[in-house]
């Protein structure tokens, strides 16, 4: 098959959805689909030459919510090279601009949410969600309802997507979302790290890779440590990730009042052998968030056989409780500093076990191969319906429509 990807933005300080689209579609190309990915980055960034798959980086774009004049006539010129298209994420303009330019053509495209539709955010962010209701009804909702599905990667993602607009309609898909286990020996990879970071040999590291966001619940981490630190003498606290709000001095200050400022590291974002070797190193993985789609990390923490400690509002909770790949609680302090509790309360032999678990997880649920074959079972499912409207010179869609040609004012910078 032929598919593109449509994103934002190719930065991997985004988060975990980029990641994904690098690593299937580097992993569907093995298997000899052709693979490309279109973004509104600007063509001089660093990221976008860096971007392992042939990408057509269409910016600059204009705003937070990133409209770009070329967008929309590149898509429909070049569409039709393509089996399928698939946004990632919302709120942006290269899922609107997918609508304008594909809803009516013989080019089927899906919708990945990445947790986008979460009633968290409407619950945390009432201000922004008042903005986002003023364009939902002649935007989003038109893209979600068009699309040829809508993705979700777990369940409770997709059951959680309906609380957030009372218009709402799509044909919903839950493919899980998958990733790659690292290749080179896991000794090598966790003595590359610890000599980049000879201060953490020897140590207990509880570990924290993502973005340093209030989403992701650093603050309840860093006040639950400091329970774990004075029951654990070796422990240290590795908080790995980029820091685009400028949290991380705040969050240094609570670690300062805890008295255990010297056992919290702050690298900044970890690629390549330095991410894989952190997590080879590491004694356990935390990932406390208020709200998470799928989490990453997570699933590539149990790749490394790494047991994880997730509250209940990570969507694949649920597979971690039940395979017992790690351990759950509310998304608290006093949730927070029970799974650690949990966690110091093992013995050697219980955490071995553990270990073993976190990889069997990985394999039976998260790796890349098993989001591949899903994710081409539903692409192909629809590209021979649409090859048959193709030839019966039907469009994917028939309905008329009035189409805006540019969203209104910055009411459209709302972000999740």
């Amino acid at each position: 098959m032929k598919i593109l990807h449509l994103v934002s933005t190719v930065d991997p300080r985004s988060g975990g959805p980029i990641e994904g689209v690098r690593q299937s579609g580097l992993a569907m190309a093995a298997l000899g689909h052709h693979i490309e990915a279109a973004s509104l980055d600007p063509i001089d960034a660093p990221y976008v030459r860096d971007f392992p798959l042939p990408l057509h980086a269409l910016g600059p774009a204009r705003g937070r919510y990133g409209y770009c004049a070329g967008y929309v006539p590149w898509l429909r010129a070049q569409a039709g090279r393509f089996d399928a298209a698939i946004v990632h994420g919302l709120w942006q303009y290269h899922g609107f601009g997918a609508w304008r330019a594909l809803r009516d053509a013989h080019v089927p495209y899906y919708v990945y949410a990445h947790g986008m539709l979460d009633p968290w955010f409407r619950l945390t962010y009432p201000l922004k969600h008042l903005k986002k209701w003023a364009y939902w009804p002649w935007a989003e909702y038109r893209v979600l309802r068009d699309a040829a599905a809508v993705i979700f990667t777990t369940d409770e993602e997709r059951l959680l997507a309906r609380e957030s607009f009372w218009l709402y309609r799509a044909n919903e898909r839950v493919v899980s979302f998958g990733t790659l286990a690292p290749a080179v020996d896991a000794h090598a990879l966790r003595e590359e790290f610890l000599d980049a970071a000879p201060h953490l040999r020897n140590k207990r590291i509880v570990l924290f890779l993502g973005r340093l966001h209030p989403k992701k619940g650093c603050d309840m981490l860093i006040h639950a440590f400091a329970e774990h630190a004075r029951e654990t003498p070796d422990a240290h606290l590795l908080m790995a990730g980029p820091d685009n709000g400028n949290w991380q001095p705040a969050l240094q200050a609570m670690a300062q009042s805890h008295g255990i400022a010297h056992r919290v590291s702050w690298p900044g974002m970890l690629q390549g052998n330095l991410k894989w070797g952190a997590f080879h190193a590491s004694d356990v993985f935390v990932l406390p968030s208020h709200q998470e789609n799928f989490g990453v990390a997570v699933a590539e923490a149990l790749a490394c056989g790494l047991p994880v400690l997730v509250s209940d509002k990570v969507n694949v909770w649920r597979e971690i409780e039940s395979d017992r790949a790690g351990f759950v609680a509310p998304d608290t302090v006093a949730g927070t500093r029970r799974m650690l509790a949990a966690w110091r309360g093992l013995d050697e032999r219980a955490r071995n076990s553990m270990r073993a678990q976190a990889r069997r997880t990985f394999d039976a649920r998260f790796a890349m191969d098993g989001m591949v074959r899903s994710l081409l079972d539903l692409l192909q499912e629809h590209a021979s319906l649409a090859a048959v409207r193709s030839r019966s010179g039907r469009p994917m869609s028939a309905r008329a429509r009035v189409e805006p040609e540019e969203p209104a004012g910055e009411a459209a910078s709302a972000q999740s």
